[in-house]
């Protein structure tokens, strides 16, 4: 990967030490995002996971994102975005979004990440990313047939425009109900950073 392409990365990946929910700090643990963005729902405290394939600090998170998500708050809405900072991280989001809209993403999410850094798979054309949805079993013609259509170029726009809105200067980076952002760098390594949004999970849920 090159060099330019891992600074946008979250580069500082620390251990840190385990705090008490009380020790999270505005400016220390998490950052607030401003002006505050719409979430998806107004039911539930929505937690972004902003992302790219081609990370592998995104790849190391995702084993910390998936145990979340078995016990994370009953009020927190998950949804994930892939961010778009160059033209072939827009080419891995619209593979996301066009396994979104095919209901393949639990087979595809994880292998994305699995062919790229274990496999040292480049995936950085239409074909290549084709074949692996293929492996996968999805037919040819209804990937063509989604990955160019309107549905997915919206979602791409979109998620470019989310990308600069939230204010993040790199990935994985999460955002809590449009409000906060924070990321394993910010939370003291990943073991923190689920911790942290938890922390302001709970803020939002009463509304402090």
């Amino acid at each position: 990967m090159k060099k330019w392409a891992m600074l946008l990365c979250s580069l500082c990946i620390f251990p840190g030490l385990v705090l008490a929910a009380t020790d999270y700090k505005e400016k220390i643990h998490y950052e607030r995002v401003l002006p505050v963005q719409p979430t998806s729902t107004d039911e539930k405290v929505e937690v972004v996971e902003m992302f790219w394939y081609g990370c592998p600090h995104c790849n190391n998170l995702e084993p910390h994102v998936e145990r979340w998500l078995k016990k994370k708050p009953a009020n927190a809405e998950f949804v994930r975005i892939p961010a778009i900072f160059r033209p072939d991280w827009g080419l891995h989001a619209r593979a996301y979004y066009t396994a979104e809209i095919l209901g393949v993403l639990d087979k595809t999410h994880l292998a994305m990440f699995e062919a790229i850094h274990k496999q040292k798979r480049k995936l950085a054309t239409d074909k290549e990313i084709q074949a692996l949805f293929a492996e996968h079993g999805v037919d040819e013609k209804d990937f063509k047939r989604v990955f160019r259509s309107f549905a997915v170029e919206a979602k791409v726009r979109r998620a470019k425009d989310m990308s600069q809105r939230y204010g993040i200067k790199g990935v994985p980076a999460l955002i809590v109900n449009g409000k906060y952002r924070t990321s394993s760098q910010l939370a003291g390594g990943n073991p923190n950073i689920f911790r942290v949004v938890n922390f302001l999970v709970n803020k939002e849920t009463k509304g402090e």
